[in-house]
């Protein structure tokens, strides 16, 4: 890292071993588009470990550890995909809630069970096939808390059906951006948890146990749990890592605009750091409040980077992008930390971004309770700038509210 990297880390991130729950994914109208190169998808050694022998596409689906529906299973399952079932829709197909028995995972009675999100690709050709085996490919082989679980697939005839974990509280996009009463702001607490559960997920797929470049990381691919826990899905656009002496690997370049690197938008070498560039505009999402790429800013303002950057790296003047919901809810040492990780992980240099190991580490300062305002005896917090006492409510009375969901108009596997 040399000098690049000026935020102090305390230690190297250790992964996770708690279990995930059934989960699905989201994704707005942002344009995105798949990519696959002629290396096959990595060969499984363990459920948390992929080397990279090439591999048949009979061999990604036996070796994953997932169930095999029948497409008879998946239709009871959602009530022969009703439309009333539709959690959400994107350009490859359509994503319904259903029900399957814990144990024997057959087709069981809405309500009872468990609740699984299922995903229906359209017949749209070799593609969307391609799309499909990668998601059995990596999510069949890793497991992690902070990855969404693919519970099984199907593969029948024409229909191409993938089965995940059901996540309650849907994309991180929607809680960001979408506006009424059913969404209500992060707070700071939950935005920083929701960044360091992502940067885990990260962290552990650039780990040597799994070596892949996720290539696709933004605010629609973040699920939440009911807890708030954040998992990454859809890999439809995930890479074997480069292996042995080489340093990157060379790719179309494919993903959505905003978030892809620098460096991998002009001569498609793609590596781990270019996954770290994505979570710096996911960071600065998070902070401001703001789209990475929205037209409907004033001039000058469209592209969230470019309009953030000179803030970040002005001390006094970084306050100017933190979203203005936050209130008094993060303390002036926090919200430099993690303004001053953002611009390092916007480094236009890749060689002078952190690595998601030193992330986690200072996402994990940022968690400590000595980092956030300290409330007073009737609850109020403090405002970092003032002094003053105001009233702020606390992480567990937040994820203690219910919040009903609407459907919206293209979000694939969202409650």
């Amino acid at each position: 890292m040399g000098n690049c990297f000026v935020v102090k880390i305390k230690a190297e991130n250790s992964t996770d071993s708690a279990n995930s729950t059934w989960g699905a994914s989201s994704r707005n109208g942002s344009k995105s588009t798949t990519e696959y190169s002629n290396s096959n998808p990595s060969k499984a050694m363990s459920l948390s470990s992929v080397s990279h022998t090439p591999r048949s596409e009979g061999e990604i689906l036996l070796s994953s550890n997932v169930h095999s529906f029948t497409f008879n299973d998946l239709k009871t399952a959602t009530r022969n995909f009703r439309p009333d079932s539709v959690l959400g829709e994107g350009g490859f197909g359509s994503v319904f809630k259903g029900w399957i028995e814990e144990q024997t995972l057959s087709a069981a009675k809405p309500g009872t069970g468990t609740v699984i999100a299922v995903k229906k690709l359209n017949q749209d050709g070799w593609q969307g096939h391609r799309e499909w085996l990668a998601e059995v490919n990596y999510l069949g082989q890793l497991s992690h808390p902070n990855l969404v679980k693919l519970i099984g697939y199907c593969l029948e005839d024409e229909q191409r059906l993938l089965v995940y974990e059901f996540m309650p509280r849907g994309s991180l996009e929607n809680h960001l951006f979408r506006r009424g009463s059913y969404f209500q702001p992060l707070s700071w607490s939950l935005r920083m948890k929701v960044a360091l559960g992502a940067a885990k997920g990260l962290a552990f797929l650039h780990s040597d146990k799994a070596r892949v470049i996720y290539r696709d990381f933004k605010t629609s691919n973040v699920l939440l749990d009911s807890d708030y826990n954040a998992k990454l899905s859809d890999f439809g656009l995930a890479k074997d890592g480069p292996t042995g002496d080489k340093s990157h690997v060379s790719t179309r370049v494919m993903g959505t605009y905003g978030y892809a690197a620098p460096e991998y938008l002009a001569t498609g070498h793609l590596t781990a750091r270019s996954d770290v560039y994505s979570f710096g505009v996911v960071l600065l999402e998070l902070l401001s409040g703001r789209r990475a790429i929205d037209k409907n800013r004033p001039s000058g303002e469209h592209n969230l980077v470019e309009w953030a950057r000179p803030y970040l790296t002005n001390k006094r003047r970084v306050f100017r992008i933190l979203d203005s919901r936050f209130g008094s809810q993060y303390s002036l040492t926090g919200a430099h930390k993690v303004a001053n990780l953002a611009l390092q992980c916007l480094s236009m240099d890749a060689r002078c971004r952190p690595s998601m190991g030193q992330i986690v580490s200072v996402l994990e300062q940022v968690q400590d309770p000595k980092d956030l305002p300290k409330p007073a005896s009737t609850g109020a917090g403090t405002n970092g700038k003032s002094g003053k006492k105001v009233k702020s409510r606390s992480l567990e009375a937040i994820m203690s509210v219910k919040v009903e969901y609407p459907k919206p108009s293209a979000s694939p596997l969202y409650a």
